[in-house]
């Protein structure tokens, strides 16, 4: 259309210069994104089924206006995955933008005194935004291991934690180890323990369904059910610092929630009218209000990219029995759940946010992996692709820009127990022949039956 035009316009004379004109002109429109250097908030829940909002769920019976509102005023993706079933290989490869099974780690996830993950030499978003002249924060729930100073099989809480998300990009940090469920129980800011431990507390799951974590160190200023609005205030208030600077800022915000400890503080508790577990999805989405409206009382929300997704799929800690006795189901039509191969373990709501840059109110169907969010920004900012960094990973510019794929035509799964799945366009290989995770049937079952590997239709 562009050279179209432009040699009506001007006859013979713009054929002999066409091709250099027109390449430096569709470079300069495809930069238009990037030269807007925006403010940048990656939102990850935590064990958020796709069902269970109702921008990515027609049928969800969870009320969530707020991600609601974001998806009316953003972009949904339809088709996004994880590349892990499980916590920490997602975010190894979220924040790498590249698969799991690259990484030491095979299979499962790491504790809450793991040793780190991610070398101080493998780029990350955190390296990446950085690079582009971004202040770099990360807001919660790491789960990607530290080094805690130890003397003998203890943790010395007094001492430096090393190796922690600073190493990686993050020029500051606030958070925990491991999941919500998983000591020690101390916030950690940027390599120092914020408080000692005073007492060793935990709820079993017989003291509450929903409720429990691991018994272990707890510090004073840690409160189990404060944890999830503790965090998204931290965030705010690391806006409300950042937009007094002359920098764009970059925000890594892994929430620990819905996960275990399942903590609905009023008025969400019985909300929903479901269980706990929806009620504290009700709580998460109405944070996310929260933060929305911090942009616009900051002036920014204009200058600021938001992106809300989940670590993998919905685990059965959410009571599926109950949920789907009330007409919910937190995988949506979907087989699975969290640690499966099957798409309830990896497909998520993935929601892009940018007024102005981002058509609002449009659904996408383009494939996508969470690992895409590396090479995206790297487009954004306007850096040229390097060696390392983002091996799996696509730009999803072209799709903010109103295309209706990416480069992306192929997808790699993965399970808790390790078992692969290939995917490309509606078919999809697993290579295992139960679930690979948790739900019927499980590896061990379906071997024990002799059931063959399959392949699927999506």
């Amino acid at each position: 259309m562009l050279h179209r035009s432009l040699h009506h316009a001007h006859g013979g004379w713009l054929s002999s210069r066409t091709s250099s004109l027109v390449a430096v002109l569709l470079a300069a429109a495809s930069t238009l994104l990037a030269a807007e250097k925006p403010n940048v908030i990656l939102v990850m829940a935590d064990d958020l089924g796709i069902g269970d909002l109702t921008a990515t769920n027609p049928d969800c019976k969870i009320k969530t206006p707020h991600l609601q509102k974001m998806a009316d005023e953003g972009l949904t993706f339809s088709d996004a995955h994880t590349p892990s079933s499980v916590c920490t290989p997602t975010r190894y490869g979220l924040l790498t933008g590249r698969y799991n099974w690259r990484s030491r780690l095979a299979k499962g996830v790491l504790g809450g005194s793991s040793k780190h993950l991610i070398p101080a030499d493998r780029p990350t978003l955190g390296h990446l935004m950085q690079s582009a002249g971004y202040h770099t924060s990360m807001i919660g729930k790491w789960h990607l291991g530290w080094d805690w100073a130890m003397e003998g099989d203890e943790i010395d809480f007094t001492k430096p934690v090393l190796n922690g998300p600073d190493i990686n990009g993050f020029e500051q940090y606030y958070g925990h180890c491991g999941s919500l469920d998983m000591a020690p129980y101390v916030w950690v800011d940027t390599g120092k323990a914020t408080a000692q431990p005073d007492r060793v507390e935990g709820v079993t799951r017989q003291e509450d369904r929903y409720g429990w974590y691991r018994e272990g160190p707890i510090s004073p200023d840690f409160e189990i059910e404060k944890v999830l609005p503790h965090l998204f205030d931290k965030t705010v208030e690391r806006i409300q610092e950042r937009v007094k600077e002359d920098q764009p800022f970059f925000i890594y915000l892994p929430l620990p929630a819905p996960h275990t400890p399942i903590v609905p503080v009023p008025p969400f508790r019985d909300a929903s009218g479901l269980n706990p577990y929806a009620d504290f999805v009700m709580q998460m989405d109405h944070h996310m209000g929260e933060l929305f409206a911090a942009l616009q009382e900051a002036g920014i929300d204009e200058e600021t990219l938001v992106i809300f997704t989940s670590d993998n799929g919905c685990s059965p800690e959410a009571n599926f029995k109950l949920l789907e006795s009330k007409g919910h189901d937190p995988s949506g039509i979907y087989r699975g759940h969290k640690a499966d191969i099957y798409e309830g373990g990896h497909r998520v709501p993935f929601i892009v946010r940018w007024p102005g840059k981002v058509k609002a109110g449009r659904e996408t169907a383009a494939l996508t992996c969470l690992t895409d969010v590396y090479t995206t920004l790297e487009d954004l900012t306007g850096q040229p692709r390097q060696t390392l960094g983002g091996e799996d990973s696509f730009s999803l510019v072209p799709v903010f820009e109103g295309r209706e794929t990416s480069a992306r035509k192929t997808l790699i799964s993965h399970s808790i127990g390790g078992s692969f799945a290939i995917r490309e366009g509606d078919w999809k290989l697993c290579l295992c022949r139960g679930s690979g995770g948790w739900s019927g049937p499980t590896e061990a079952s379906a071997k024990k039956e002799s059931s063959p590997r399959c392949s699927s239709t999506i």
